[in-house]
């Protein structure tokens, strides 16, 4: 994963320091782009160690087109939990809860889950439900009824409704492309990636959407390509990046997918495996919400 490591150095040599939304501060560097080749194994950083089992359940929780957190935090997947529990925190039902509490009741109440555990029309809304139009269906009709099409696109930035989401897509805007040797291609438009956190998800579970097209439409998965927008690392992640470029990147893993029988609407966790997979040591890093 030079590739990351690169874009790191990028925006620490090349970025601005910048004010910004969360009041954390960031160094940050307008229009990166990167390329993986996912036919030289799967693009998982390897410099620190990923939580893979989140990225696998977001992914199907996107397809599945739900916005709602529990069944993420069914899963033991925490990626999202501070931003319905910062909603939450306004609401007339707040007792001081820890967001520990709120996670626990999201857990164990089904009808507090339903009130609070909601995000609004964020990334899955969108993909299958895009002012009524369900995008990804659509998507993979056309890749593979029309595959010199330059129209596979599914936008998850939506104008009518960013205002009703708890956060406004970052992973706005994704392209496929098909090629005439029947590989599959896929740049994803990020119109903000937190490079520490955020961006080393990003690439794999795209990596991982592309597979599952790729497998839908009998092609093979190629390029990822991943442009962002304002690139940034926060203040407070400098010294795990700083360790991360100390680090060599060791060999990369292989996705291996039982897609036997089934479409990319009928996959489940258990259906997605990561085999030999070796990293550096986790490296932890507060997100800013």
């Amino acid at each position: 994963m030079k590739q990351y490591l690169d874009l790191i150095e990028n925006v620490l040599e090349n970025g601005e320091k910048r004010s910004d939304r969360t009041g954390t501060g960031t160094i940050s560097l307008f229009g990166t782009q990167s390329r993986y080749d996912l036919r030289e194994g799967f693009p998982l950083v390897t410099t620190k160690k990923v939580f893979l089992k989140a990225i696998i359940h977001e992914m199907l929780w996107f397809i599945n087109g739900d916005t709602n957190i529990k069944y993420l935090v069914d899963n033991d997947v925490k990626i999202w939990n501070e931003w319905p529990f910062e909603i939450f925190k306004l609401s007339k039902d707040y007792n001081n809860e820890t967001l520990e509490e709120f996670v626990a009741k999201i857990k164990n109440d089904n009808e507090f889950a339903k009130v609070y555990g909601e995000l609004g029309p964020v990334y899955g809304k969108q993909w299958r439900d895009f002012n009524g139009k369900d995008q990804l269906k659509s998507l993979i009709h056309d890749i593979k009824t029309k595959p010199d099409s330059r129209r596979h696109i599914i936008s998850a930035w939506n104008p009518a409704e960013v205002d009703k989401m708890a956060l406004p897509p970052c992973h706005a805007f994704f392209q496929f492309y098909v090629s005439t040797e029947g590989f599959l291609d896929l740049q994803l438009y990020q119109r903000s990636g937190d490079i520490f956190l955020g961006v080393p998800f990003n690439i794999a579970s795209y990596s991982i959407l592309l597979t599952l097209v790729a497998l839908e439409c009998n092609l093979k998965p190629r390029y990822f390509v991943h442009t962002i927008g304002d690139a940034h690392i926060y203040s407070n992640h400098l010294e795990q990046v700083k360790l991360q470029l100390t680090r060599e990147p060791k060999k990369l893993p292989k996705l291996e997918i039982d897609f036997e029988g089934k479409t990319i609407f009928d996959i489940k966790y258990k259906d997605i495996k990561v085999v030999d997979y070796e990293s550096h040591p986790a490296i932890k890093g507060e997100v800013a919400v």
